[in-house]
């Protein structure tokens, strides 16, 4: 347990230094919806949302470009780096075991996500006027599961590729394609029917995120053929555990 608490601190102190990862990954959330706060026809009620302004559908989604960038372009790439150089090899000769790398890696990704999670809230709230979460449990829930998915798909990443080279190329494509079709860069209600139901299985889970952030707001995507949000958290729930054992039957230490 002291060799992993050494290991967070360590890869904290690595995380801060980066500031490419900081900016995009914790800071652009916030940023994003405060810049598109500053449109004031977002800021008006709109007839596709509900009658809702459009800034208020759209803060879940400004948090998911945080999650996503952390965790299938931050994490694969920093573990595809210690492999390259040959760091976790020498770890396993040491106290400090190549898997404390992996634990520690991930509790610095959730604690990152959780404070770009509580900026972007608070901000929104205080200069925006977004209500925060109306079920704050249930949001918690949506983000944790959400996360966990996300994650067990960068750890596939992490655990094929063999340079950090490889894995930003790898991190980008997922990137694109998870807030492409998991309905991050289209309104739901703008989407065509076979992206929305490819979108009910895309990490993280922008639906239930949405449903538990604005009841108002999930009736918009349940009207536009959503799945309910128990079940989409269902869905994200197993897409963590399958990945996360692929992960582990293909990662390599060298």
């Amino acid at each position: 347990m002291h060799a992993l608490r050494e290991m967070v601190k360590v890869e904290t102190k690595l995380f801060l230094r980066d500031s490419a990862t900081v900016i995009f990954g914790v800071l652009f959330p916030a940023g994003l919806l405060l810049g598109l706060g500053a449109i004031p026809a977002l800021r008006e009620p709109s007839p596709e949302t509900g009658g809702l302004r459009s800034i208020d559908v759209w803060a879940p989604t400004a948090l998911v470009f945080g999650m996503v960038m952390i965790a299938v372009q931050h994490v694969p790439a920093v573990i595809a780096t210690y492999r390259e150089r040959g760091i976790l090899r020498r770890l396993s000769t040491t106290p400090a075991h190549p898997r404390n790398v992996l634990l520690a890696q991930m509790i610095v990704a959730l604690a990152s996500v959780v404070v770009s999670a509580a900026l972007m809230i608070f901000l929104a709230w205080a200069v925006l006027d977004i209500a925060p979460p109306e079920r704050p449990l249930e949001f918690v829930v949506a983000f944790v599961v959400g996360f966990a998915a996300l994650l067990g798909l960068g750890m596939i990443s992490a655990a094929v590729v063999r340079t950090s080279g490889a894995a930003n190329q790898i991190g980008t494509l997922l990137f694109v394609a998870l807030m492409f079709f998991g309905g991050a860069f289209l309104p739901r209600v703008l989407m065509p029917d076979l992206l929305r139901e490819v979108g009910d299985f895309i990490p993280p889970g922008l639906q239930a995120l949405t449903a538990a952030w604005s009841a108002e707001a999930g009736e918009v995507t349940a009207t536009a053929g959503g799945q309910s949000f128990w079940l989409q958290i269902a869905i994200m729930a197993g897409i963590a555990v399958i990945a996360s054992a692929i992960a582990a039957k293909l990662f390599r230490w060298e």
